[in-house]
């Protein structure tokens, strides 16, 4: 990841510099680049950079030089950190990689502003790109953000779902939800690197099917994270998905089994007034007992297992597969 981070810097900086200055500066803190007086800060975390890498890994998979896939590692980056700034505004979290999020930082308006711009930025970067694979890059970023906001819409509807019964959510709902919302991206990450690098439309889609599939896993840590997750290496409140009362995975595997450790969880979750810390660590208690946790690192297993078969399913470049899977197997394993 570092060396593909090194490759898309210098564009992700020309990217993030041709904006207004003031939305400049809100992208560059967002990305941990700056603190809030614009000065560069050192301490800053840039995140995982897993999308950058795989546009890279894209291209360099399907034969070509991993350059002809920066524009998309762009695109991708700012697409992820526009996300991030509106999804923290519709969660209400007020830390962002132990930092406080944008929208504390300067408004819930600006951010706003800053995240348009960013998305902006992002299609323009690909429609910008020279060469004949241009249009179909575009393409691929505009389905994907399409995506992206079904999936964001499935997820806060599902805050007002009932936690059983009638109109409960289910765990077919839930994959389709991940797979919008975090999927979506990371497949089209490694398919506009494999569209850049000229893949045929084969090549394309079954690296595109495998970044899906890597996503879900993706997803399912990170609900494990988010109930069981160090707050120091996280970035986020301990127990910060429980108290939104989100429908994650380990809650809604957990719901399902059955019994009595399973009805007094469901009260727990009924119950009017929001979860303090002590009845937050309780619930989390509750959903382990109840193998919440285990079936979802199962869950995790699965969809790396198929994100696997589908690159076997392409005929790649065998130094960029095996650079593939060493960085699924990281999504597995990661601690934030």
């Amino acid at each position: 990841m570092e060396r593909c981070r090194e490759l898309v810097r210098p564009a992700l900086v020309e990217a993030v510099g041709s904006l207004h200055p003031w939305t400049g500066e809100m992208a560059a803190y967002a990305l941990g680049w700056s603190d809030l007086a614009g000065t560069p800060d050192s301490g800053g975390s840039e995140g995982k950079g897993v999308r950058q890498a795989l546009a890279v890994l894209g291209a360099e998979a399907v034969g070509a030089d991993g350059a002809e896939a920066v524009p998309g590692a762009v695109a991708v980056e700012l697409v992820h950190t526009f996300s991030l700034l509106h999804d923290d505004i519709m969660d209400g979290d007020a830390l962002r990689r132990q930092r406080p999020a944008v929208w504390k930082a300067y408004g819930t308006g600006p951010a706003v502003l800053a995240g348009d711009a960013l998305l902006a930025q992002a299609v323009t970067t690909l429609a910008e790109t020279p060469g004949r694979h241009a249009a179909a890059a575009v393409r691929c970023l505009c389905r994907t953000l399409n995506a992206l906001v079904s999936g964001q819409a499935q997820d806060l509807r599902f805050e007002h779902s009932p936690w059983y019964g009638p109109g409960a959510v289910g765990p077919e709902q839930y994959r389709s939800m991940a797979e919008h919302k975090t999927g979506a991206l990371l497949g089209c990450a490694v398919a506009l690197g494999a569209v850049l690098g000229g893949a045929p439309d084969r090549t394309v889609t079954a690296l595109e099917r495998a970044g899906r599939h890597l996503g879900l896993a993706f997803q399912a840590v990170d609900d494990i994270l988010g109930i069981w997750g160090d707050p120091a290496v996280t970035g986020k409140p301990v127990h910060a998905d429980l108290r939104r009362g989100k429908k994650t995975y380990p809650m809604l595997a957990a719901l399902a089994g059955g019994g009595r450790a399973a009805r007094e969880l469901a009260a727990l979750l009924d119950a009017p007034q929001p979860l303090d810390h002590e009845a937050a660590a309780h619930v989390a208690a509750l959903v382990e007992e109840l193998g919440g946790r285990t079936a979802t690192r199962d869950e995790a297993r699965r969809h790396l297992d198929t994100a696997r078969r589908a690159l076997r399913d392409a005929s790649l470049a065998h130094t960029a597969a095996q650079q593939l899977d060493r960085l699924f197997t990281y999504v597995l394993d990661r601690t934030r």
